[in-house]
């Protein structure tokens, strides 16, 4: 039994990168007076950035930005945060501001709060920014010779195995997979479900026209669609299939089929419609699938893995194992293909599975063309700021 027992931890630690989705919520670690710390992780040999103590000074435009759209952001993650005794006090005091202005806000961040410079655990201090939105597709919800691209519900046979209740260490660590007789086998690739329709029958949530836009529909893990009736339908992510993200935009520099420059959202888009031949065979190579459920009309946003609607141009989907869900993040780049600096608030309100690594992040746009020309074009270096309650003792990182 113990040798079965360790032959299963390897193989969870094996599948983490693959199949870790979720929010890591913070657990009060012991008193530390250390400047440098890591998230708050149930192990920080798992933490992915270092988290150092910094001054108000050093957030490049902190001054200057418009905070009241961020402020909104924040009230929502505080629906989730104010669960965690941490963040109690702080979320009580925010609710309680009427009427709050910038001059307001800032001094409760400056008040309350303390900034951690995120870095990378090679102690570089920038990384990759990109970017991601809420796209519109055209769809139906009858199949059809034009609309003959499904969008799936999650299947009942899909497994989430929680690893956590087995060791909690590994507390919101989970894998996914599906029962074959008496054994749990990693669930369908993309491949295989493309190429075996009749695996998911009776799932279908709609079909769509495009098979390229439904690809991306996966990237961006939610959307709106236009049905043939006029509906206007809101769909979110439900689930996935636990395999890793590749990327395939990568994978055709590779190939030599596109310039790493037209490596774009919109350049793999044109380079599928112009190789219609090649293209499911390039889709195929990304093994990664997300299921869709259907969302309410009056949402504000769609939903992210904290459980509350995004914010346009003010959530950030992040690496949990790397900045903890919910919090405030004051983010240093520049505006998609240009040097104009775009230092703003943000709330680590998403997680992605392509967004893995320490100073690590993807700005939401929004919703529809606008939004969708700029998440396309953003590959940007960025510096990240998480800010933290005063009261909040983290855990120090050892180094090595």
């Amino acid at each position: 039994m113990k040798n079965q027992l360790s032959f299963i931890v390897i193989i969870s630690f094996l599948w983490l990168a693959a199949c870790t989705t979720g929010s890591i919520s913070p657990t009060p670690p012991p008193t530390q007076s250390e400047e440098t710390i890591t998230p708050p992780l149930p192990d920080k040999s798992l933490a992915k950035s270092i988290h150092k103590r910094d001054q108000w000074s050093s957030l490049t435009g902190w001054n200057s930005d418009d905070l009241l759209p961020a402020w909104q952001a924040f009230l929502q993650s505080c629906r989730v945060l104010s669960k965690q005794s941490v963040w109690q006090e702080n979320c009580k005091i925010a609710a309680s501001l009427r009427h709050p202005n910038n001059t307001m806000i800032r001094n409760f961040f400056e008040t309350y709060f303390i900034p951690y410079q995120v870095v990378n655990v090679d102690n570089t201090e920038e990384g990759l920014i990109t970017g991601y939105y809420e796209p519109l597709l055209k769809g139906s919800r009858t199949l059809s010779e034009r609309y003959r691209f499904p969008v799936y519900a999650a299947p009942d046979e899909l497994l989430t195995i929680e690893l956590g209740e087995a060791y909690p260490e590994l507390k919101d660590l989970r894998l996914r997979g599906r029962l074959n007789g008496r054994k749990v086998v990693p669930y369908y690739s993309r491949s295989e479900i493309m190429n075996n329709p009749g695996l998911l029958n009776g799932y279908e949530l709609l079909w769509v026209e495009d098979e390229v836009e439904l690809f991306f529909l996966h990237v961006q893990g939610s959307g709106r669609i236009v049905l043939d009736n006029g509906e206007m339908m809101k769909i979110g992510f439900a689930d996935q299939n636990g395999f890793p993200y590749n990327s395939i935009g990568k994978l055709l520099v590779q190939r030599g089929e596109l310039p790493l420059e037209q490596a774009s959202m919109q350049g793999i888009k044109q380079w599928g419609r112009q190789n219609p031949r090649k293209l499911a065979e390039l889709l195929q190579q990304n093994a990664r699938y997300v299921f869709f459920r259907e969302l309410p009309s009056d949402l504000s946003g769609p939903i992210g893995a904290l459980g509350v609607p995004l914010t346009a141009g003010r959530s950030i989907a992040i690496d949990p194992l790397s900045i903890p869900q919910g919090v405030p993040v004051f983010l240093a780049t520049t505006w998609p293909n240009t040097s104009k600096p775009l230092n703003r608030l943000m709330v680590a309100q998403d997680v992605g599975g392509a967004i893995k690594g320490g100073v690590r992040a993807d700005f939401f746009w929004g919703f529809g063309h606008a939004a969708g020309n700029q998440a396309g074009k953003m590959k940007q270096a960025g510096k990240m700021w998480i800010l933290m309650p005063k009261e909040y003792q983290p855990v120090a990182l050892t180094q090595q």
